[in-house]
């Protein structure tokens, strides 16, 4: 009962880190499980399984406080999907231990990066609508190979750009919703076409499974709300912070020094 409390914990506050900065609940729920020992396959397939729910919320949330610009939003989405797809067809081709160490790469890329747009409080730029889809196609390949990384990768770009920042978290966490539905639905295929084997591994790790999910859903309908009242930077170096000190955790127990 325990640790699945201290799961719930890690999706609530995932969540809330998520509804405030429009990035951070998918990146810190799969570190946490891969520092768990959950393959990196499975963490994604079970993060973006989660985020059906948490960004469906979310999404609500955002546009009942008015918080989606809709010009970006169809483009956003739309190459997201098609991102999110091709990381699958990646992630599930490739042994589970071999991936992990590029996994944990990869999120200590994003928490430095994240950290880097922090301390750079970067100002406005002008933002063209045809950047949407290289963006969107980047960050969907790139969240689901990782487990997470479509809000670190499209709304730091687009509050870089110069988008209003309700605007940019509010747009990219509902397009959110269609890469995630886009990213389970292709990680069923796989399962359903013999072409990915570890999903058994989900049952090893139900408990952790399960308090992620439901501590972002408690959280996911207060996405509006802290997106209008939580400081956005010392939050942003707090997610930054926790990323970066997970996977070097990770490496270090790879590397046999834990």
């Amino acid at each position: 009962m325990e640790t699945f409390l201290i799961f719930v914990g890690v999706g609530f506050l995932a969540q809330l880190a998520d509804g405030a900065l429009g990035m951070g609940y998918g990146i810190i729920s799969s570190s946490v499980l891969v520092a768990f020992g959950v393959p990196p396959a499975t963490a994604s397939a079970t993060v973006h399984g989660a985020k059906l729910f948490t960004t469906a919320a979310s999404a609500a949330s955002h546009a009942h406080h008015k918080n989606v610009n809709w010009r970006l939003f169809t483009p956003l989405a739309l190459a997201g999907v098609v991102g999110g797809v091709a990381g699958v067809l990646l992630i599930t081709s490739v042994d589970g231990h071999t991936l992990k160490p590029w996994v944990l790469a990869y999120f200590a890329a994003m928490g430095f990066y994240i950290l880097w747009r922090a301390f750079r409080n970067s100002g406005l730029r002008h933002i063209r609508r045809h950047w949407m889809a290289p963006l969107g196609f980047t960050g969907g390949f790139l969240d689901s190979v990782g487990g997470g990384g479509w809000g670190p990768t499209v709304t730091t770009t687009l509050l870089g750009a110069g988008l209003d920042p309700r605007q940019a978290v509010g747009t990219v966490n509902t397009a959110e919703f269609f890469v995630s539905a886009a990213v389970v639905a292709a990680f069923a295929w796989s399962v359903a076409s013999g072409r990915w084997s570890e999903v058994s591994e989900i049952r090893q790790h139900a408990l952790a499974v399960i308090g992620i999910v439901a501590g972002g859903l408690v959280a996911a309908p207060l996405a509006g709300w802290t997106t209008k009242h939580v400081p956005r930077r010392p939050m942003t170096f707090a997610v930054g912070l926790l990323i970066v000190g997970l996977a070097s955790w990770q490496w270090l127990q790879i590397a046999g020094w834990l």
